[in-house]
C-alpha cells in the first residue's frame, strides 16, 4: 500500500479513502479472493470499527447560480450501506446503483459510507454507535434525509431516525417513489399505487391513545360506566381504510388484466409470434425498440424512465409479422411489492416467444445485472423462455471490455442502439430464433382466392412464388388452420 493510498481515521473514526480509486483496500480485496470464509464474516478489527466513505458520490453542484433552485427542490441525501457479503468492489457498485436511484428521484448526494458487518444491526441497520457517528455526518453536511441500500424492518427505521434526527428512506421506499413519479398511464398508476399501500401497511405509526376515539359519558348518549376506553384508535382507521383501497385497486387491476389477456389471446389465435426485450433498468430497451420498429417511444437516461409496456408491429426480412414488447426495467433487490403489483404487465414476458436479454454492455458489474433480470424471470416463472443475451452500448465499451463480455457470455450479440451497429444482425437473429410455422404445402390458388395469398404471406413462410396462367403457384409453411383451408388447391 502507497502512502498516497493509506487509510486516514479522522477525530471521529470515519476512514477517508483516498486516491480516487480505493486502491487502499486492495489487500482486502485479494485475501478476500484468497479466503471465501474472509467476506463471511472474519473481519479485522479496524474493518468492523470504520466507516467507509465511498468516493465520487457527491453530486452537490459547484454553479452557484443553481444554488437557490436546487435548495428548493432537492433533497440532501447522505447514503448508508452495510457490507456484509462479497467484495468491496460490490459493496461500492451497489452504492453507486443507489446514488444513481437517489439522483433519479430528485436528491442531492452530500456523501456516501459503508459500515462493515456480518449482519445488519437489528435495531439501528448500522449499530447504535455507528449511528450516532451517522448523526455527526448528517449535521456537517446539512443532509435531511438518509437513504439506507437495503430494506429497513419497521423498527429499524424508527429507531434510526430517533438517532439521526431526520428523515429515513431505505431502497425499497426509493424504487417505489420513482415509479410513482414515471407513472403514466392508468394501469401503471394503479400498479404502484397498491405496491407503496403494500409497503405501508407493516409501517403505519400509532401515537398513543391522544388519538383514539373516545366513547362514554353525555356525549356518547349516555353508554356512561362500562363504555368508556380508547376505542378505535387512528392507527387501526388507517389500516382500515388502507385495507379497503388495496381491494378497489385489486378489482382495477384485474379488469385491466383481462384486457390485456384478450388482446393476447388475439394474438396467439392469429399465430403472431411475440418477441419480448427485457433486462436492468436504462439498458437501452426502448433505443433497441425504436432502432428495430422505428417506434418513437420516450428514450431517456435515466431509471426506469419505461414503465408501462409498449407493444409495437415488427417485421422479418421475408415479411413474416410478429410483435415486439418493451417492458419495464429490472434492478438489483427489486420490491416484491412491485413484481406482485406488476405481475400482470410482466405476463408479457412470461408468454413471450423469446426473450432478447438486453445488457449495459458499459455497465460495470454486468455480470450482476443479469443475475438480478433472472432473479426477476424465475419470480414470474419465465426462466423455460427462449433467451438471448445482448449487450447493448457497445459504441461506450472498450476493447478490453468486449472481450471480457465475449468470454462472459460466449453466445451473446453486440449491438448499439445509438450508432446502429449490429441491428442489422440482432434483427435477423431474431428471425431465425422465431416460432415456424408446421406444416408444408405447395398449392395453386386461382386469381379470384387473393385473400388466401394474402393469409399465407401474413401468417405463413414463403418459400417459393409464381405466377401462372391457372393462377399463384405457391410453396410455404404455414398453421394448420391454413392448411386445411389450402387443402382443395393443393398440388401434392
Amino acid at each position: 500500500m502507497t502512502a498516497e493510498h493509506e487509510l486516514h481515521p479522522d477525530h471521529d473514526g470515519v476512514i477517508h479513502l483516498h486516491g480516487g480509486d480505493l486502491d487502499a483496500h486492495s489487500a482486502d480485496r485479494e485475501r478476500s479472493a484468497q479466503d471465501p470464509d474472509f467476506t463471511l464474516g472474519e473481519y479485522d478489527l479496524s474493518d468492523r470499527a470504520a466507516l467507509r466513505r465511498v468516493a465520487g458520490l457527491s453530486t452537490e453542484l459547484r454553479d452557484v447560480t443553481e444554488v437557490e433552485y436546487r435548495q428548493l427542490r432537492l433533497e440532501r441525501v447522505v447514503l448508508v450501506g452495510v457490507w456484509t457479503t462479497g467484495s468491496l468492489t460490490d459493496a461500492e457498485n451497489s452504492m453507486r446503483e443507489l446514488a444513481r436511484l437517489a439522483e433519479t428521484a430528485g436528491s442531492e448526494i452530500l456523501d456516501g459510507i459503508i459500515q462493515r458487518r456480518d449482519k445488519p444491526d437489528t435495531a439501528t441497520y448500522i449499530g447504535s454507535g455507528k449511528a450516532k457517528e451517522l448523526r455527526d455526518i448528517v449535521l456537517a453536511t446539512g443532509a435531511d434525509t438518509v437513504i439506507c441500500d437495503g430494506e429497513l424492518a419497521p423498527g429499524q427505521l424508527r429507531q434510526l431516525e430517533e438517532v439521526v434526527k431526520v428523515k429515513v428512506v431505505d431502497r425499497t421506499a426509493l424504487i417505489l417513489d420513482i415509479f410513482a413519479q414515471h407513472a403514466r398511464s392508468r394501469e401503471g398508476k394503479a400498479q404502484v399505487e397498491l405496491a407503496q399501500l403494500q409497503y405501508l401497511v407493516p409501517r403505519l405509526r400509532g401515537w398513543g391513545d391522544s388519538l383514539s376515539r373516545q366513547v362514554g359519558g353525555r356525549a356518547a348518549n349516555g353508554v356512561g360506566i362500562g363504555g368508556r376506553g380508547p376505542g378505535e384508535t387512528k392507527l387501526e382507521i388507517d389500516r382500515r381504510r388502507i385495507s379497503s383501497r388495496m381491494s378497489k385497486l385489486r378489482k382495477e387491476i384485474s379488469g385491466m388484466k383481462t384486457a390485456r389477456d384478450v388482446k393476447r389471446q388475439r394474438r396467439g389465435h392469429n399465430a403472431i409470434p411475440s418477441v419480448v426485450l427485457a433486462g436492468y433498468t436504462n439498458a437501452g430497451k426502448s433505443s433497441l425498440l425504436n432502432s428495430l420498429t422505428h417506434a418513437g417511444v420516450l428514450v431517456e437516461n435515466a431509471l426506469f424512465a419505461t414503465l408501462d409496456p409498449t407493444v409495437r408491429r415488427a417485421e422479418t426480412a421475408d415479411g413474416r409479422v410478429f410483435t415486439l414488447t418493451d417492458t419495464v426495467g429490472f434492478v438489483r433487490h427489486l420490491p416484491t411489492e412491485l413484481v406482485e403489483a406488476f405481475r400482470s404487465t410482466l405476463e408479457e414476458v412470461r408468454e413471450a416467444d423469446l426473450i432478447v436479454h438486453v445488457v449495459d454492455a458499459a455497465d460495470e458489474d454486468p455480470a450482476a445485472q443479469i443475475k438480478a433480470v433472472r432473479e426477476v424471470l424465475a419470480d414470474i416463472d419465465a426462466l423455460d423462455v427462449p433467451e438471448q443475451i445482448v449487450f447493448n452500448k457497445v459504441d461506450a465499451a472498450d476493447e478490453e471490455t468486449q472481450l471480457r463480455l465475449r468470454s462472459l457470455v460466449p453466445t451473446a450479440l453486440f449491438v448499439s442502439a445509438k450508432t446502429g451497429e449490429g441491428i442489422g444482425e440482432l434483427a435477423r437473429l431474431i428471425d431465425s430464433r422465431l416460432p415456424r410455422p408446421e406444416q408444408s404445402v405447395t398449392a395453386l390458388i386461382p386469381y379470384h382466392r387473393g385473400d388466401l395469398v394474402a393469409r399465407i404471406h401474413s401468417d405463413g413462410e414463403v418459400l417459393s412464388e409464381d405466377h401462372t396462367g391457372d393462377g399463384t403457384l405457391i410453396s410455404a409453411r404455414v398453421r394448420s388452420d391454413l392448411a386445411a383451408a389450402l387443402r382443395g388447391f393443393a398440388t401434392v
